[in-house]
């Protein structure tokens, strides 16, 4: 009778500490995957602010080109302007095809690999 409660509580003790390492495992893979996950965005946000610095010069030196060959500046920005508006509208227009389903796509993609990884 004694044997069986020396075993069983060997058997208790084992399974805290399975249970306090299974618990300090999970704290460590939520601190790896927080630590990627902010760490991917920090670099995206840091090209995002060089991507979107180059797309606002490069505008400013389309519209000052186009308004110089059209005589006067402000005509290139009301160019510019313009082809915005129109990229904007087929964005709308079309933005079933060309927005919500491929995000869609890539995110259910995203969540298989990691779900699989």
């Amino acid at each position: 009778m004694e044997n069986n409660t020396a075993t069983i509580e060997k058997l208790i003790e084992k399974s805290e500490i399975y249970a306090k390492t299974t618990l300090e495992l999970c704290k460590y893979e939520a601190v790896y995957k927080s630590a990627d996950i902010f760490s991917n965005l920090a670099v995206k946000i840091a090209v995002s602010i060089v991507v979107v610095l180059f797309i606002l010069l490069a505008n400013v030196g389309l519209s000052l080109f186009i308004g110089q060959q059209l005589g006067e500046i402000y005509y290139g920005f009301f160019a510019v302007a313009f082809a915005y508006l129109c990229i904007a509208i087929l964005i709308y227009m079309f933005r079933e095809e060309w927005v919500k389903t491929p995000v869609s796509n890539f995110i259910i993609n995203i969540m298989k690999t990691e779900n699989l990884g």
